[in-house]
């Protein structure tokens, strides 16, 4: 650190020898006192140092001048006349301007950059040098600005998100390992976040608070579109029914699929999960793979090339190609290919891939593939004993017991969930790159489109319930169909009703809203995804639970229609914060005492999870010698 921080202050000197030492006079106003009217006397005249992107870093003479008459503000201060081209450029009581702060939190929370990084790109590109916390501290300021412009700019985005003809509420929650639960209300057309908050737990009575205070800022929403859990089910009817709202209440497609996927397929899957771990596929295939590889040596190269040519000569061929490397390597890449059954997922997850299924369709497929090759033994032994040791490895998974009946079992539920799937046509995405996100095409879909999504429901269930009533009472094909029947039951109201009555004002007609929460998801994806590349840890446990919630808004800044309401362009975002601060003086100085609304904060309501504070608490070494002290007597 002591290296990177010396060849940073080298760089320093080499980029900015010119602004070292360099003196700009701001002079004496010579205006008269705002109160009065009368002149003004110097109250003290000295250096300051200013950053600025700019400027570099420089000093400035600063003169203050202060009414002779001694006149003071509503407030109580004296009044004062100092440089407003400092005041416009510098943060109140630092030396860093709004420009290099904006820079630092664009980079820290929209770029995801390293300390070290942005510290290396501020002293490469404007000459300046902060230290490691500094940078911390300025992008944590930064937030704060934001969040100010954010509920200042409440009342323009508000008509901006009216004038559509209203705006969908998407909420959701993320977290990770159960902490640090991040909580966001998104308004769908428009997709700027409105609002995030840290919750101590997805509880409703923590959820609630932070509705009512979206509703106070930006309006009463045209719909709500919500997962089917219950904290978030319970919160958002407390609030319509205290409220006296009457809007549609939608249940994510998406999660009522994953819901029901879960329920069916998890008892299955999870048994076919414990049977291969009692048998231990996994690891006597990666065994023996690592063995041959090891046999194989440095011809591991050259086998490879072989393989490929076998590969791509005549299928007809049964039997294994000759020679002791290639046929030894055969056997391994054989083993490789029942290990790389994660390559037959969509990357969608459970339920919508089953990867032990996977698993087992590949075991059997090998194994039936070795029994063909041992048809034919081959000639040379090292090849005959790996090829005999792959079938040993195999050969349990064909066996009646255990894996059998929950293959049975897992095939035909997957089979009632895919024509569920493929009713609601949530599939995934062909291309690789969104591959895993259960997506509809919401912005192609048509009302016609939607209607025929329930016909297809419709027909689906009118079909079950024809196929339940012939089943025996114990069967499992009938306990499959009603769990689907009894999540339809549940939710079938909330997952219909998308289409909203636009005002007569904005022309009438009609608009849709999401069929799911994959736009909120895919926010949280990419949080995430962009969280990671900044620590590098694969786990944000940490991360989360230290994330400030005002993170969320930053991604607002991506979005075009967003950046002209709150400031006109991402240039002008240092002069907006410089006028929130003028504004914020003003008023304290007007002794002014109805200052704006401040944002709803996480509500203080204590879980039965183990907050950082809690935490901090409980821990300490003074709360153990209490006790002990307790129990001694």
């Amino acid at each position: 650190m002591r290296e990177l921080a010396k060849a940073m202050g080298q760089r320093l000197q080499e980029q900015c020898q010119s602004l070292r030492g360099a003196k700009v006079r701001v002079g004496r106003q010579g205006g008269a006192c705002p109160v009065c009217g009368g002149p003004s006397r110097v109250r003290k005249s000295g250096p300051r140092q200013g950053r600025t992107l700019q400027h570099g870093q420089f000093e400035a003479w600063e003169t203050v001048e202060v009414c002779a008459a001694g006149c003071r503000y509503p407030s109580g201060d004296r009044v004062t006349l100092r440089a407003s081209v400092l005041v416009g450029e510098l943060l109140p009581r630092r030396i860093i301007g709004y420009d290099v702060m904006v820079f630092v939190g664009m980079q820290r929370y929209l770029e995801h950059r390293q300390r070290e990084e942005i510290r290396a790109a501020l002293v490469a590109n404007y000459g300046i040098l902060l230290s490691c916390g500094e940078v911390s501290n300025l992008a944590k300021v930064f937030l704060d600005y934001l969040l100010r412009v954010h509920t200042e700019c409440a009342d323009e985005l508000c008509a901006a998100l009216m004038a559509d003809g209203g705006w969908p509420l998407h909420i959701d929650a993320t977290g990770e390992d159960g902490r640090g639960t991040l909580f966001v209300a998104f308004a769908g057309w428009r997709r700027w976040v409105l609002g995030a908050w840290k919750l101590p737990t997805e509880r409703a009575d923590a959820i609630e608070p932070c509705l009512r205070d979206v509703a106070a800022r930006f309006g009463v929403p045209c719909a709500v579109v919500r997962d089917l859990g219950r904290a978030m089910t319970r919160a958002v009817d407390d609030w319509l029914a205290a409220e006296g709202i009457e809007i549609p209440v939608l249940g994510c497609h998406a999660h009522f699929l994953k819901d029901i996927g879960t329920d069916l397929l998890e008892p299955s899957h999870s048994a076919l999960r414990a049977a291969f771990r009692n048998l231990k596929v996994r690891p006597r295939l990666r065994s023996l793979a690592r063995d041959l590889g090891r046999k194989l040596g440095r011809a591991v190269d050259s086998t490879r090339q072989d393989i490929r040519v076998w590969l791509e000569a005549t299928v007809q061929n049964r039997s294994l190609p000759k020679g002791r490397a290639t046929g030894i390597g055969v056997v391994r890449a054989v083993a490789q290919w029942v290990l790389d059954y994660q390559a037959d997922s969509s990357g969608e997850d459970f339920p919508f891939d089953r990867p032990y299924l996977d698993l087992y369709n590949r075991c059997t497929l090998a194994l039936r593939a070795v029994g063909g090759f041992l048809g034919e033994p081959p000639s040379e032994k090292g090849v005959l004993k790996a090829l005999q040791r792959l079938q040993r490895i195999l050969a349990p998974v064909a066996c009646d017991l255990p894996l059998r009946p929950h293959v049975r079992c897992l095939s035909e539920r997957a089979k009632l969930f895919d024509e569920l799937r493929s009713a609601l046509r949530l599939v995934a995405l062909p291309s690789k790159k969104q591959a895993g996100k259960v997506r509809p095409t919401e912005t192609v879909m048509s009302v016609a489109e939607l209607r025929n999504i329930r016909k297809e429901v419709e027909v689906l269930v009118s079909s079950l319930n024809a196929r339940r009533d012939p089943c025996a009472a114990d069967s499992d094909t009938r306990k499959a169909i009603d769990v689907i029947l009894k999540h339809i039951d549940d939710h079938g109201e909330s997952l219909w009703g998308h289409e909203i009555d636009l005002p007569a004002e904005q022309g009438g007609g009609r608009r849709l809203v999401a069929r799911t929460n994959n736009d909120l998801e895919g926010f949280f994806r990419d949080l995430k995804h962009d969280e990671r590349r900044r620590s590098g840890r694969k786990v944000l446990t940490q991360d989360f639970e230290h994330l400030p919630p005002e993170a969320a808004l930053v991604r607002n800044l991506r979005h075009k229609d967003y950046v002209q309401i709150v400031c006109g362009s991402i240039d002008e975002l240092p002069k907006t914060f410089a006028q929130l601060d003028a504004e914020a003086r003003r008023r304290r100085l007007a002794g002014e005492t109805t200052a704006p609304t401040e944002p709803h904060h996480s509500p203080c309501i204590a879980g039965s999870s183990l907050p950082r504070a809690d935490r901090r608490l409980v821990r300490t070494n003074g709360m153990k010698q209490r006790l002990l002290a307790v129990a001694a007597d």
